[in-house]
C-alpha cells in the first residue's frame, strides 16, 4: 500500500506538467475511444443480389427510402378518380332554347292573322270606294308559315328539327301549343336536373320520350314535343381538369415519407435478397466495401467533448493544485474503470443475451466519485457514463444508441448519489446497494411496461435478478475498490474519518489513558467545532475527527498540561518560564509528528499543526516579564503555521474558547457570549485567521454557534431542596 501511495504521489507530481497533464487526457480518450470503436464501425457485409443472407440484418441508421416515397405517391396519384362537374346553365340554355321555338311558332301565327286582318280591312275599305265586292283573302300555307318560321330560328335548330315537327306546332291550336310548351320543359327540366355524361345522353332522352309519351296531348303534336325534347336533352356533366389535377396533388401531398427505421429489420436469415431488399441495403450504406469515415469523425467528437468537459471542471474547481491533481487522476482512473468494466459485459451480446446492460453495476462508479470527491462531480461522472453506455450497449447495431442502457445508467447513478447524501458511513453502502436494486427494478419495468410488450415470467425473473445484482454488486465493488483508492491517493473521505473517530482507535486508546484530562477537552472541543463548521458549510465530520487528534501532542508530557493535573502540584510553578514555554509549544510540532509516524491524514496533521498557528502564550510571556527577564515576543509564540482551512481555524477557536469557558465559576450566557466574541476578536487582531477562507459573517455564526453549544453545556442547575438544605447546614 505505501508503495502504491508513493507511485500515486509521483504520478500526481507529474501532472503539474503541462506535458503529462495533456498526456493524461490522451490516455483517456484514447480508452474511450477503443472502447466505443467497434459500436460505430460501419458493418460492412459480403452481401449480393439474389443470394441468401447468412444473418438477420438491421438498419443501422433512420434514412427515407425516395423511391418506395415516389411509387407510394403515384399509386395515390392513380387512385383519385377523375372530377366530373354538373353545369347547371346547360338545362336552362337548352330549356331557353326549347321555349324560343314554341314562341316562334306562335309568333308566327299570331303574325298571319295580324297580316290578314290588315289586308281584310284594307280590302273592304277598297271596296266600298268602289263599290265594288270585297276579295277573298286567301290564308298562307302551311309551308309559308314553316318558312316564315324557319326565318326567325338559327340554321342549327332548323337542322335538328324536322320540319314535320315545326308544322305541327304552326298547326296546333294557341290552347294546345302553351299545354306541350309547358309539358315539354317541365320534362326537359326533370331530365336535366340529373348528371348526364357524354355517354348517358341517349338514355337520359328515352326517359323524355318516355314521359312525353304518357301525356294527353294530340299524336302529331306529342311526336314534335318528343323530338324538340330530345334536342333539348345534352350532356351536363364535364371533366373538370384543375379540380383534378388539385386533388390529385393533396393525395400526393397527404403521403408521409417512406423511412427505413434504425433497427428494422431489412433481411431475415436464411432469407432471399430479392431487388427491393439489395436496394435497401444500398440505401443505409450496408453493400459499400469502403468504410465511411462519419461515424469515426462523429465518435472523435463525442470524446473531445467529454474530455473538453472534464478539463473545463477541473480547471473551474476551487481546490488547491495538488487536490485538483489528485481529483483529476482519481476521476479518470474511475472512468476508465468503469468504462473498461461497460465493454466487457457488453461482449455477452455476441452470446444473444440483449438485456445483459442491465446487469452492469451503473452505480458503482457514482458511489466510489461520490464518496472520494464530492456530489456535483459524481453527477458529471453518471452523465458521461450514460453517453457511453447508450454506445456500448447498442444491441450489435452499428452507429446506434441504446436510449434504454443510457435511461437505466442514469437513474441508477442518481439513486446511488441520493442514497449516499445523508447517509455517508462504509456500513450505509451496502444499504446504498439495495436502494439503488429497488430504483433499477422500478426503472426496468417501467421501460418493460412502456413497450407495451409480452414477457414470460422467467424473463420479468431475468430482469428483476438483474437489477438486484447492478445494485449490490456497485455497492461491493464501491466497498472493494475504496481502500485502494484511499490508500493510494492518500484521501481522507468521510468513510475513512468514521473509522479514525473510533474510540477503539491505538491514538485515541493513547490520549484516553495517558491524558484523559485531554481526551475529555478534546470531546468537548469537537463539540463545539461540528457545530460551527456544519453552520458555516465547512466539513464538520472532519472538524470532529481532528478535534480528537490535535492535542495528542499533550501524550508526550500529559502532566505539564492543566486539564491532566488533576489532584497533583502544577510542574510549571517550579520550572522557569521558557521551559515552560517550550514543553507547551512543542505538543503542536509533537502531535504533528506523532500522527506523521501513525500515517495519519495529512488533513489531520494539518489541523494538529495550525490549531494554535502563531499565538502568544501570554501566560508565560507575561510571568517572564515580570521577573524582569529579556524576552521577545516572537520566542513565546507557536511555530505556526497560521491555520491554512476554515475547519483548522474553527478548531483554534473552539480550543481556547472552551479552556476560556472551562477556567469560569457558574459563568451565564452573557459571559460566554462576552468571552467569545473577545477570543475571537483578540485572534483577528493577532492575524492568526489571515490564511483561511473565513469571512466575518462566518466568524459571526460561529460565535453564535458557540455560544448555543456552551450554553446547552453550562445551562444553569436546579438546586433542589436536599441541596439548599446542606448548603444553610455548611454555612
Amino acid at each position: 500500500m505505501e508503495k502504491l501511495q508513493r507511485n500515486m504521489a509521483k504520478i500526481r507530481n507529474l501532472l503539474n506538467v503541462k506535458l503529462f497533464k495533456l498526456l493524461l487526457f490522451v490516455v483517456l480518450g484514447i480508452v474511450l475511444y477503443f472502447s466505443m470503436f467497434a459500436n460505430v464501425r460501419p458493418e460492412m457485409l459480403n452481401l449480393s443480389l439474389f443470394s441468401v443472407s447468412e444473418q438477420t440484418i438491421r438498419s443501422p441508421i433512420t434514412v427515407e427510402d425516395k423511391e418506395s416515397t415516389e411509387l407510394k405517391k403515384k399509386e395515390a396519384e392513380n387512385q383519385v378518380q377523375d372530377v366530373y362537374v354538373v353545369k347547371k346553365e346547360i338545362a336552362q340554355n337548352r330549356v331557353d332554347l326549347v321555349t324560343s321555338i314554341f314562341s316562334s311558332a306562335t309568333e308566327v301565327n299570331d303574325e298571319i292573322e295580324e297580316d290578314m286582318a290588315d289586308r281584310e280591312r284594307a280590302q273592304e275599305e277598297l271596296a266600298e270606294s268602289t263599290d265594288d265586292e270585297a276579295a277573298e283573302i286567301e290564308e298562307p300555307t302551311i309551308d309559308e308559315k314553316l318558312s316564315l318560321m324557319k326565318e326567325k330560328l338559327t340554321e342549327g335548330v332548323t337542322k335538328e328539327v324536322s320540319d314535320q315537327s315545326l308544322r305541327a306546332l304552326l298547326q296546333a291550336g294557341q290552347d294546345d301549343l302553351s299545354i306541350a310548351q309547358d309539358l315539354t320543359v317541365t320534362t326537359i327540366n326533370n331530365v336535366m336536373q340529373s348528371r348526364i355524361p357524354a355517354d348517358e345522353v341517349e338514355n337520359a332522352k328515352k326517359r323524355l320520350e318516355e314521359e312525353l309519351k304518357l301525356t294527353s296531348m294530340s299524336t302529331g303534336l306529342k311526336t314534335a314535343a318528343i323530338e324538340l325534347g330530345r334536342y333539348a336533352i345534352y350532356q351536363n356533366e364535364f371533366y373538370d381538369p384543375a379540380a383534378t389535377q388539385e386533388m390529385r396533388q393533396q393525395a400526393v401531398e397527404s403521403v408521409e415519407p417512406v423511412k427505413i427505421l434504425q433497427g428494422q429489420i431489412l433481411v431475415e436469415q436464411n432469407q432471399l435478397i430479392s431487388r427491393d431488399v439489395y436496394r435497401q441495403l444500398e440505401l443505409v450504406g450496408l453493400t459499400d466495401n469502403e468504410n465511411s469515415i462519419q461515424s469515426y469523425i462523429g465518435l472523435l467528437l463525442m470524446i473531445l467533448l467529454i474530455l473538453g468537459a472534464i478539463y473545463y471542471y477541473f480547471h473551474e474547481h476551487n481546490v488547491s493544485e495538488e487536490k485538483k491533481q489528485s481529483q483529476l487522476l482519481l476521476f479518470s482512473l474511475i472512468l476508465i474503470l468503469s468504462t473498461l468494466l461497460m465493454k466487457a459485459i457488453s461482449f455477452f451480446h455476441d452470446l444473444d443475451y440483449s438485456e445483459i446492460v442491465y446487469i452492469f453495476p451503473a452505480a458503482m462508479g457514482v458511489m466510489l466519485i461520490k464518496i472520494l470527491i464530492d456530489e456535483k462531480l459524481a453527477i458529471f461522472f453518471t452523465i458521461i457514463s450514460t453517453v457511453c453506455g447508450c454506445i456500448i450497449f447498442n444491441e450489435g447495431i452499428t452507429g446506434t444508441l441504446h436510449v434504454t442502457a443510457g435511461i437505466y445508467i442514469l437513474c441508477s447513478g442518481m439513486a446511488g448519489i441520493l442514497f449516499l447524501t445523508n447517509h455517508n458511513h462504509r456500513s450505509k453502502i451496502l444499504q446504498a446497494g439495495l436502494f439503488v436494486s429497488i430504483v433499477n427494478i422500478i426503472v426496468i419495468f417501467s421501460l418493460l411496461f412502456l413497450r407495451n410488450g409480452q414477457y414470460d415470467p422467467l424473463e420479468y425473473g431475468f430482469y428483476f435478478a438483474a437489477a438486484l445484482i447492478s445494485g449490490i454488486a456497485s455497492a461491493v465493488l464501491t466497498i472493494g475498490f475504496l481502500p485502494f483508492f484511499e490508500t493510494g491517493f492518500g484521501m481522507l473521505s468521510a468513510m475513512k474519518l468514521i473509522e479514525l473517530s473510533n474510540p477503539n482507535h491505538p491514538l485515541l486508546r493513547k490520549i484516553l489513558t495517558e491524558a484523559p484530562g485531554t481526551y475529555h477537552h478534546s470531546v468537548m472541543v469537537a463539540n463545539l467545532s461540528d457545530s460551527a463548521c456544519e453552520a458555516i458549510g465547512a466539513d464538520g465530520l472532519l472538524a470532529r475527527v481532528g478535534c480528537y487528534y490535535h492535542d495528542i501532542g499533550k501524550t508526550k508530557r500529559p502532566q505539564f498540561f492543566i486539564e491532566n493535573q488533576m489532584n497533583i502540584e502544577n510542574p510549571h510553578d517550579r520550572l522557569p518560564p521558557q521551559t515552560s514555554k517550550n514543553i507547551i509549544i512543542a505538543h503542536a510540532a509533537d502531535g504533528a509528528e506523532l500522527l506523521r509516524k501513525h500515517k495519519m491524514p495529512k488533513e489531520i496533521v494539518d489541523i494538529a499543526e495550525q490549531h494554535h498557528g502563531t499565538t502568544l502564550l501570554k501566560f508565560f510571556y507575561f510571568k517572564a516579564k515580570e521577573k524582569g527577564l529579556d524576552v521577545k515576543e516572537e520566542d513565546y509564540r507557536y511555530p505556526g503555521p497560521k491555520a491554512q482551512t476554515k475547519e483548522a481555524a474553527v478548531i483554534g477557536i473552539a480550543d481556547s474558547v472552551e479552556a476560556a469557558v472551562r477556567s469560569m465559576s457558574n459563568p451565564t450566557p452573557e459571559q460566554i457570549e462576552e468571552l467569545i466574541k473577545k477570543i475571537i476578536a483578540d485572534r483577528l487582531q493577532d492575524g492568526q485567521l489571515n490564511e483561511c477562507d473565513l469571512t466575518l459573517k462566518e466568524l459571526e455564526i460561529v460565535a453564535q454557534s458557540f455560544s448555543e453549544t456552551l450554553n446547552g453545556i453550562f445551562h444553569s442547575r436546579i438546586e433542589y431542596p436536599e441541596m439548599t438544605k446542606q448548603k444553610v447546614k455548611e454555612a
